[in-house]
Parts: structure tokens; C-alpha cells; sequence
């Protein structure tokens, strides 16, 4: 079912449309080197092989897994006959790349630099952190995406009824081409191998069949509808409610119906922040670090990285008093609430800020002991009201102490 040309390749339009470099590339049969980074089963390998069809060159393939730099050397020596010989070109794909030591990877500079061959790598990893810069330097990077839905949808559809797959051998019923979807999560590949076991099973295929042969139950959940908002609203209620065993119930079920990771994620950088705040500032570093390294690895191994973080925001104490705080700020200003900069706070470096008295009477707390010095900040009209109340929960206590002595002194007497 790989794609022949770029037409037929499902996804990644942001890669594929008319006049994007890859296209003019490929249309223009002109040598290239380039990276392709993405997830698994987005794509990577069929763009490698269709730009090898297309431009009718020899497409060799080398796995960084097994592979050393005797074989890249071998694979280029013999480029280099072809292409002396017959003019011929070839495209080398090294998969996995990322995989490759230094050596290895200095071994393909001569082939990038001297055009024996196109270059195309296949990485699931950042190559800015994996890869050599005199080797990115040359080569252009293609950042591919996940695919969509409808994206693995169109694919199993098309294998259904293509010659090349079941070519209307068997049927697919509408709920088991949903439940293929949400096993695939995301990866065309996967959705194609549960789609062929599942065939070989029955001609008729219906959710139960695609369940034996995935070996996993269907989870009731449509990400459209209200399980997926049930679910999503226990799984934040959970962990606001410190309870991390039922947290993780609610993640397992959004991992298996196949909800996107990163949505997962960005619920939980929200929660950091909403339901924890500055009563453990650590939470809201886990729960990026796990929203990236989702997305730099993507599933199955993404769903630690997500368990690491539930476990993190449900035991964190909790206080609410950041999103109480700037709900209050916006409040305000939304009533109207603004007022005039005061002037000793207003930017006095451009040309005649001075005459305006722009900056006057400005007091650098720097130049005071401990770094305070008693001045309005705020606007007249909301100069006594009071946004950020923190709570004495966990690492916010000593903050509640501090801000309460700091407020108190700079809202003292009125400054002289």
C-alpha cells in the first residue's frame, strides 16, 4: 500500500503542497540531502520511497540499528560506480539515524557535500540534539506530523478496496474502521497490520474481529461526544482531588481509546498551574517536560512520561490561587478598571520622554536594601486592590509569608 508518488501520500500537506521545497526538490531531479523527523507511522520511509520512484533513482536503504561504517561506505563506494557508469542516481536512506555514532555519521559527509548520492534520514528524535551540524548544516529539515483521523481513515479505506491491499475482498463495517483508528493512534503502519490480521480472521469485518485480532478490547469512547468529555473532566477532578490510582485509570482509558497524547499533555500543563501553582513550582516543570517528551517520542513509551506527571500533579498540594488571581486582574480591566501608567514607571529612553517627565522620580530597588523600595506601581485606580492571595499549602506557605510582609510594605505609608 506505499504510495508511488507524492499525490497518493495521505498527510503531511504542509510538506507535499504545491511550491513547498520538498515538491520543487523532487520536480526539479536535483541532488539533495534531507532529514525527516516524526513520530513512527507518519511517513517517513514511503516519502523517502516515493521521492526514489519519482525521480527514477536507485533507492537504498541502510538501518542505523545494525548497520556501521563499513556498510555506509560500501553503500556509497557503489553510488558512486552507478552513477559514474550509467549517470544514474541513488537515494541512500539511512533509518534511524539518530542511532548513528559521529563516525558513522562523518562517513556520509563526503557523499552529502560531493552529491554521490541523496541523502534522505529518518529520525523520531530532535536531529538538533542527534545529529552532527556539519551534516544538518547540508541538508534541509522536513518536520512530519502526526496524522490525523481522517488521515487513517482515508488509508484503511484505501487499502480495503486497492488491488495492492484486500481490493474489495472483504468488508469493513463503519464502527470497526473507528475502532482501527483509535488502535492506530496516529500510525499508519499499525493501522495497517491490525487491518491485515484482521482479514485473515473473517471477510467481514466488525469490531469484535478487529479485537481479536488486536488482542484489545474496544473502550467505549467517542472523542467527539460526551465520554470523551466525562472522562477528561474525572481525570482532572481525580487529580485535584489527590487521588493518583484513580487519575491513572482515566489516562489508561484515554491511552487505549486512543485520545492524542498531546491533548493529554496539555491538560496537565493547565492543571500545573490551575490546581497546584506555587504550592509545588515543580509540578508545572514535570508536566512539560512530559508534554515534550511526548512529543519527541510519541506512544507507547509517551504514556510513562504522562503517568510520571498524573502521579506528580495528584499528590502536589494544591492551591488554586494563581488562577484566582489572574481571573481577578482581567476581571478588572474588563470593567474598565485601567487608569495612566504612573509617570515615574513610563519608558523614558526614547527621544524626549524627559520633556514629558517620563521616568521622574523613579526609584531602582536595586539600589535599596533588600532590593525594595517603597513606590506606587500600580495604576490609581486599582492601587488597593488585591489579586494574588496564596495559601499556606506545601511551598507556597513561605510565599504567603513573604508577598504578606512585601505588600504590606509597599502599601505603607504614602510614598514621599
Amino acid at each position: 500500500m506505499r504510495p508511488r508518488t507524492l499525490d497518493e501520500v495521505i498527510g503531511q500537506r504542509h510538506l507535499l503542497g504545491a511550491g513547498t521545497p520538498l515538491r520543487r526538490l523532487v520536480e526539479s531531479e536535483a541532488p539533495m540531502s534531507l532529514f525527516l523527523w516524526g513520530p513512527p507511522g507518519t511517513g517517513k520511509t514511503t516519502l523517502a520511497y516515493v521521492v526514489s520512484n519519482v525521480t527514477k533513482r536507485r533507492f537504498v536503504e541502510i538501518s542505523a540499528v545494525s548497520a556501521g561504517v563499513k556498510d555506509v561506505r560500501a553503500a556509497i563506494d557503489d553510488a558512486r560506480r552507478q552513477l559514474g557508469m550509467s549517470g544514474r542516481q541513488t537515494v541512500l536512506f539511512v533509518d534511524e539515524v539518530h542511532r548513528f555514532n559521529k563516525a558513522q555519521q562523518d562517513a556520509l559527509l563526503p557523499a552529502v557535500e560531493n552529491r554521490w548520492v541523496t541523502f534522505i534520514g529518518a529520525t523520531t528524535e530532535n536531529p538538533a540534539f542527534s545529529v552532527i551540524s556539519p551534516l544538518l548544516s547540508r541538508s534541509l529539515l522536513l518536520t512530519l506530523e502526526s496524522l490525523t483521523d481522517d488521515d487513517i481513515a482515508a488509508v484503511l479505506r484505501r487499502a480495503v478496496s486497492d488491488e495492492r491491499g484486500l481490493g474489495g475482498r472483504a468488508t469493513l463495517a463503519d464502527e470497526a474502521l473507528e475502532h482501527l483508528v483509535r488502535l492506530a493512534g496516529g500510525d499508519a503502519r499499525r493501522s495497517l497490520t491490525y487491518l491485515e490480521a484482521a482479514a485473515l480472521l473473517d471477510d467481514e469485518i466488525t469490531v469484535e474481529v478487529v479485537e481479536k485480532a488486536a488482542d484489545k478490547a474496544a473502550v467505549r469512547y467517542d472523542r467527539q461526544g460526551d465520554q470523551h468529555y466525562d472522562v477528561i473532566s474525572a481525570f482532572i477532578k481525580s487529580m485535584r482531588g489527590s487521588d493518583a490510582d484513580a487519575a491513572l485509570h482515566y489516562l489508561a482509558r484515554m491511552i487505549e481509546a486512543g485520545e492524542d497524547p498531546r491533548f493529554i499533555a496539555r491538560r496537565l500543563v493547565i492543571f500545573a498551574s490551575e490546581d497546584v501553582g506555587l504550592a509545588d513550582p515543580t509540578c508545572l516543570q514535570t508536566a512539560v517536560a512530559a508534554a515534550q517528551a511526548v512529543q519527541l517520542i510519541g506512544l507507547p513509551e509517551g504514556q510513562i512520561n504522562l503517568a510520571h506527571a498524573v502521579i506528580h500533579c495528584a499528590l502536589a498540594p494544591k492551591s488554586n490561587a494563581v488562577v484566582k488571581a489572574i481571573g481577578a486582574a482581567v476581571g478588572d480591566v474588563r470593567r474598565g478598571l485601567i487608569g495612566q501608567v504612573p509617570g515615574h514607571l513610563r519608558d523614558a529612553h526614547y527621544p524626549g520622554a524627559a520633556k514629558l517627565g517620563h521616568g521622574e522620580g523613579y526609584k531602582y530597588p536595586h539600589d535599596f536594601e533588600h532590593g525594595l523600595v517603597r513606590q506606587h506601581y500600580a495604576p490609581e485606580q486599582v492601587r488597593e486592590r488585591r489579586y494574588y492571595e496564596p495559601t499556606t499549602h506545601g511551598a507556597e506557605a513561605p510565599v504567603a509569608g513573604r508577598w504578606g510582609k512585601i505588600r504590606e510594605f509597599l502599601r505603607g505609608s504614602d510614598p514621599s
